[in-house]
């Protein structure tokens, strides 16, 4: 009898086919389809509240966005800062974001850098033949803007999509002559907001800044001007 086999039944020699491993995820999403639907989950003034980072960062995952928008007001006055990205990041979510009129261009940038993800303020990215370009700050508060200076950034970042079908325009303040001016007194709408839907007539404007208005729905012209809210909205272009 050959060595080492011994109390060995025919057959037991043969090697067991083996099942092929799954791919690992990487834990980034894909958006080089451009045939499906853009599906994004918009959100702003979470003012340094990590616990609501954590479930927007898990209703994100749970809805299978492909795409996370953050409009401004991060922290609270430049503070809390910490754990306000990194829930989406962990997660394997993209993340856009501007600043707002708590926290200034350079904590954007710096949340920005230390995340790998995309301050649009005066820029813009392309997702799925959708362009998306946008600029942050207010006509009020720590990062305060003139109305000529927030459509000049806008336009910056229009130019470079124009030629693309699709557009989402994203701001932390709403434009002016619009519903939501209607919920508050201390915050008015942008002129300068104005002029860029009225120029650039994007499909979708999203904003927060005015927590009385989360959830408002309205058309301006033909963009849908939408108050997202920090318990944010899901839309799909």
């Amino acid at each position: 009898m050959a060595k080492g086999t011994q109390g060995k039944k025919p057959g037991d020699s043969k090697k067991k086919p083996q099942e092929s491993a799954p791919p690992k995820d990487s834990g980034e999403k894909k958006l080089n389809d451009p045939a499906s639907k853009l599906r994004i989950l918009a959100a702003g003034d979470l003012h340094g509240d990590m616990d609501l980072a954590e479930k927007l960062a898990a209703r994100a995952e749970k809805e299978h966005c492909d795409l996370v928008v953050l409009c401004g007001d991060l922290t609270m006055m430049e503070q809390s800062t910490e754990n306000i990205v990194g829930p989406f990041k962990k997660r394997g979510e993209k993340v856009l974001l501007i600043p707002g009129n708590h926290e200034t261009v350079a904590t954007a940038d710096f949340l920005a850098e230390l995340y790998g993800v995309k301050n649009l303020h005066g820029y813009s990215v392309t997702y799925k033949d959708v362009g998306i370009f946008g600029a942050g700050g207010a006509n009020i508060g720590l990062f305060q803007l003139g109305e000529d200076e927030l459509y000049d950034l806008l336009k910056k970042g229009f130019d470079k999509i124009k030629y693309l079908k699709k557009k989402i325009m994203v701001t932390h303040v709403h434009p002016s002559g619009t519903n939501i001016e209607k919920f508050t007194n201390v915050f008015p709408g942008s002129t300068g907001i104005k002029k860029a839907i009225d120029s650039f007539k994007p499909d979708v404007l999203l904003c927060s800044h005015v927590h009385e208005a989360e959830g408002i729905e309205e058309k301006v012209g033909k963009t849908l001007v939408i108050n997202v809210g920090k318990r944010g909205k899901i839309i799909e272009i």
